[in-house]
C-alpha cells in the first residue's frame, strides 16, 4: 500500500499555473503588517516596491505561485531571521495518514531577499517526529521526496543573509533551480544547505560573497545535484562539503551524498597549507550523535559512513587571494 501511495504521488500530473494576483492582492502583499502573507498567485511587483511581510507558499493550492520582484526587496534589511521565521517559506502541509499537500512550480525572479528562503516538506515547523517516524521505513527517501515541494526556481535573486542559512533546501526537496544568485551578508552556518534525501537541484552562475561560520554549501545526504560555474569568496572557510549527517535528531539518513557534480567553479580566498575547498566524504560518522539512530537495518542506522560515490569534481580553479 505504501508503495502504491508513493507511486501515485510521484506520477501525479503537474497542476496548472497559479493565476495572476489581483490588484487587491498586490496591495495586501505589500501592506505593512506583522502577520505573514499566504501567497497562492503570481505577483508582479513594481520597481522600488517593498514587501516587509513574511511570505508563506504552502500546499498544492499554491502550486505555480511566485513573485517577479523586478528588483524589489522582500524582507527588512538587517532584521535577524531564524529557522522559524524565514523571509519566504515554501512548505508542504501535513494531511491525514501518510498524505501531504505540496506546492510545485514556485518561482522567485529578480528579487532582493533580506533574510532567508526555506523550502521544506517533512519536518517543517518543528515537526521533526514526522521525519523520525518515516525514516524508520525502508521507503523513506521516496516518501520524503513525494511529500516535499518540487520544481522551485530562483532566478537572479540576491540573498542578503541576516543570521540563519539564507537558502535551506529541506529533506526530500527536489528539482530546485538556482540561477545567477548572489549571496551577501552573514550566516551563522552555510550559504546553502541541501538536506537529507533531497536531490536533483542545481546552483549555477552564482556569486558567493558572504561571511559564513562554516563551508559555503553543505550537501548532506543529497544526491544528483549540480553546482557549476559559480564564484566563491571563501575568506579561509570551506567551499562545498559532501557528507551524511548520521543520527542527528535520531533521524536515519537513507540517501548518500552521491552522483553530484561540482564543476567549473572559481574559489578565491582559500585557506593556508591544505585548503578545504571541495571535500567528498567530509564526516564519515565523526559526530557524537551518529548512534542516536541505531537499531534499524538500513541507511545511517546500519552504517555511519558517508558513502559519497559517483561524484564528479572537475575543472574548478582554486586561488588563495
Amino acid at each position: 500500500m505504501i508503495g502504491l501511495i508513493l507511486f501515485l504521488a510521484t506520477q501525479a500530473p503537474a497542476l496548472p499555473a497559479a493565476r495572476p494576483c489581483t490588484a487587491a492582492e498586490i496591495v495586501e502583499l505589500t501592506r505593512a503588517a506583522n502577520e505573514p502573507y499566504g501567497l497562492s498567485c503570481r505577483a508582479v511587483l513594481t520597481p522600488g516596491a517593498r514587501v516587509t511581510r513574511r511570505i508563506i507558499i504552502e500546499g498544492a493550492e499554491a502550486s505555480g505561485a511566485g513573485i517577479d520582484c523586478r528588483g524589489a526587496a522582500l524582507g527588512v534589511p538587517g532584521r535577524r531571521t531564524t529557522t522559524r521565521t524565514p523571509t519566504v517559506a515554501v512548505l508542504s502541509r501535513r494531511l491525514d495518514g501518510p498524505r501531504w499537500s505540496r506546492p510545485t512550480d514556485v518561482s522567485l525572479t529578480n528579487c532582493v531577499v533580506h533574510g532567508a528562503v526555506r523550502i521544506w516538506g517533512m519536518g517543517a515547523n518543528g515537526r521533526i517526529e514526522d521525519l523520525r517516524v518515516s525514516s524508520r521505513t525502508a521507503q523513506h527517501a521516496a516518501a520524503a521526496q513525494a511529500a516535499a515541494p518540487t520544481r522551485v526556481t530562483l532566478t537572479d535573486v540576491t540573498f542578503s543573509a541576516t543570521g540563519s542559512i539564507p537558502l535551506y533546501v529541506g529533506p526530500g526537496v527536489t528539482a530546485v533551480t538556482v540561477e545567477r544568485p548572489r549571496f551577501t551578508g552573514r550566516s551563522v552556518s552555510t550559504a546553502i544547505y541541501l538536506d537529507a534525501e533531497s536531490a536533483d537541484n542545481a546552483v549555477s552562475g552564482g556569486i558567493f560573497d558572504i561571511r559564513t561560520a562554516r563551508e559555503q554549501i553543505a550537501v548532506d545526504g543529497s544526491a544528483r545535484n549540480r553546482i557549476t560555474g559559480n564564484r566563491f569568496a571563501l575568506r579561509g572557510r570551506g567551499g562545498v562539503f559532501l557528507y551524511r549527517n548520521c543520527g542527528e535528531d535520531a533521524v536515519i539518513r537513507h540517501q548518500t551524498p552521491s552522483d553530484n557534480q561540482i564543476t567549473d567553479n572559481l574559489f578565491t580566498g582559500a585557506g593556508g597549507f591544505r585548503p578545504r575547498v571541495v571535500l567528498v566524504g567530509a564526516r564519515e560518522g565523526n559526530r557524537p550523535y551518529c548512534r542516536d539512530d541505531a537499531g534499524w537495518p538500513f541507511g545511517s542506522s546500519l552504517d555511519d559512513g558517508d558513502h559519497a560515490t559517483g561524484n564528479l569534481v572537475a575543472r574548478n580553479t582554486v586561488r588563495r587571494f
